[in-house]
């Protein structure tokens, strides 16, 4: 799909297409079996008081969205379309939405522009399989982000947690591993986050 497309617009469009006949297909069984397992792996059915953005692509146009609080869309239903996988769409409404990775990539940094600090986690390790050019890949969203005035910092894998994302990513047996491989690259990388968020000379 990437190779039969002009540029980032086109493949989702692609995409798009791909993911609604698919759906065609199958006779649409995936919807509510979906909806049920994402709303079981969410804490509650609530939007956070904190804004959260949560990116999906419209299947019909190709262009991407940000549901939030404010967009009259259930956090379960953006969380469902947001992360539809194996090329399946999530239907809300009279729309069909397919996964927010490819919007851009599974990070979406840009949409931290604006903000003086930014944190990326990038469970993926910023990799993205797209033309550099088309300016997805994390390293080209982070030196925008500075380049507007963030100080940026990316907490990625290291090589012991790598085996616990990508095609493992949803083995649910694999949470108490993936929980203490990410504790102990957050004790690696504590340091540097406590610099980010409590700048120099900062007592906060």
């Amino acid at each position: 799909m990437i190779d039969a497309a002009d540029d980032l617009p086109h493949f989702r469009r692609i995409v798009g297409a791909a993911a609604i006949a698919l759906a065609e297909s199958s006779g649409n069984s995936f919807q509510e079996r979906w909806r049920t397992i994402v709303a079981s792996r969410l804490p509650g059915t609530d939007w956070p008081s904190r804004r959260l953005l949560v990116t999906a692509v419209d299947t019909a146009t190709g262009e991407p969205v940000s549901f939030d609080q404010d967009s009259g869309v259930g956090l379960v239903d953006a969380v469902a379309a947001s992360c539809s996988g194996g090329g399946m769409p999530f239907r809300i409404g009279d729309r069909w939405f397919v996964d927010g990775g490819y919007r851009a990539n599974a990070e979406n940094a840009d949409l931290a522009r604006g903000h003086a600090r930014v944190l990326v986690l990038s469970p993926l390790g910023g990799r993205s399989l797209h033309p550099v050019e088309w300016g997805t890949h994390l390293a080209a969203q982070v030196d925008a982000l500075r380049a507007s005035g963030s100080e940026v910092e990316v907490v990625v894998p290291n090589a012991d947690s790598e085996r616990l994302i990508g095609a493992n990513a949803m083995d649910v047996t694999l949470r108490p591993l993936a929980a203490r491989a990410g504790h102990e690259v957050g004790r690696t990388v504590a340091e540097r986050v406590r610099a980010l968020w409590r700048p120099a000379g900062s007592s906060g």
